[in-house]
């Protein structure tokens, strides 16, 4: 456990005035928006040596010494994003961490990126749907994954997370909760 542990960066969730900039997720891991990622003083200061811009609106502003990698998906629950799990875990935050490298995932919009970070933590720290969510969560507060319960299923062969009717939409029982909250009476 203590090994598990150690690959996380903070013993606890981040405070949420830092969520504006990049939140730790692993030692090797961060997202952000896109302003943060082109903050040259952010990535430098945090030892960012690959960004994904998993974003067609957002520009990378490219700097010296940084991967620059740009997943081409609109973040739409037909885009395939799924496509895209395996090679960004397997070769993009997974293989630049064993160098003692960092990876910047970010994106406009919170699906996407959260589906991306949700993948790795499943796949490489084999953590359940629930429990990469949970830590995410805990970590950068406002997470919506689109796109991932296809995944958490392949490599589990069973999912911690799943769908239920809400008054609005289907939605992962994880935000039930939330949603009976927003939901004026």
């Amino acid at each position: 456990l203590d090994s598990f542990l150690s690959t996380f960066p903070f013993p606890f969730p981040l405070p949420p005035y830092l969520v504006g900039g990049l939140s730790g997720i692993t030692r090797s891991l961060y997202i952000s928006s896109g302003v943060a990622a082109n903050n040259n003083l952010m990535l430098s200061s945090s030892h960012i040596t690959s960004v994904v811009n998993v974003s067609g609106e957002v520009v990378n502003t490219l700097y010296e010494a940084i991967r620059y990698v740009q997943v081409p998906v609109a973040g739409t629950p037909r885009s395939h994003l799924c496509d895209f799990f395996d090679p960004i875990a397997d070769h993009i935050i997974h293989d630049v961490g064993m160098k003692q490298g960092r990876t910047l995932l970010h994106c406009q919009r919170c699906e996407p990126l959260a589906a991306l970070c949700l993948a790795y933590l499943m796949k490489y720290h084999t953590m359940s749907l629930l429990a990469a969510h949970t830590w995410t969560k805990s970590c950068r507060p406002v997470i919506r994954p689109n796109g991932i319960l296809g995944a958490a299923h392949s490599l589990f062969g069973k999912n911690t997370v799943h769908m239920v009717h809400s008054p609005v939409k289907m939605i992962p029982d994880i935000y039930g909760k939330e949603v009976r909250l927003m939901i004026p009476l």
